[in-house]
């Protein structure tokens, strides 16, 4: 899939489960009706497997509900997903698309996770303590 320029995008159109915070970074997201994929390269540091994951994560939400599909992160790090669609795509799904983001949620939530704890420590530059994490040992 080629690039999208994201600037063309309003990401608060069409709100599932966002707060509309204009001050979002976009991380990634695909575009139905151009058929095209956006990665930031503000996150190229993301191990490639993380990049090819959020990849087929964009698309096939694309392809499964239409429009447009994108993932960010607001002010304080954490993860948001956006979609809209075109006033004139009358086979966009909505209620699909809120649902698919509930089940992305469910069944990626290491990733997701993960994908927070990336931005506010290499990002925001937030000290991380170990302790607060999931990521320590249970012992």
């Amino acid at each position: 899939m080629g690039q999208i320029n994201m600037d063309n995008i309003n990401i608060d159109n069409k709100d599932t489960g966002m707060n509309g915070n204009t001050n979002s970074t976009v991380l990634c997201g695909a575009n139905a009706y151009e058929q095209k994929y956006y990665f930031n390269k503000d996150f190229d540091r993301l191990p490639q497997s993380i990049k090819d994951e959020l990849h087929i994560i964009c698309v096939l939400f694309t392809e499964e509900v239409g429009g447009i599909f994108t993932m960010g992160f607001e002010e304080d790090g954490e993860l948001i997903f956006t979609t809209q669609a075109a006033d004139e795509d009358y086979l966009y799904d909505e209620i699909g698309a809120g649902l698919l983001i509930r089940k992305i949620k469910d069944t990626r939530q290491e990733l997701l996770q993960s994908l927070e704890l990336y931005y506010r420590v290499m990002i925001l530059h937030e000290p991380i303590d170990i302790e607060d994490t999931d990521c320590r040992e249970s012992v």
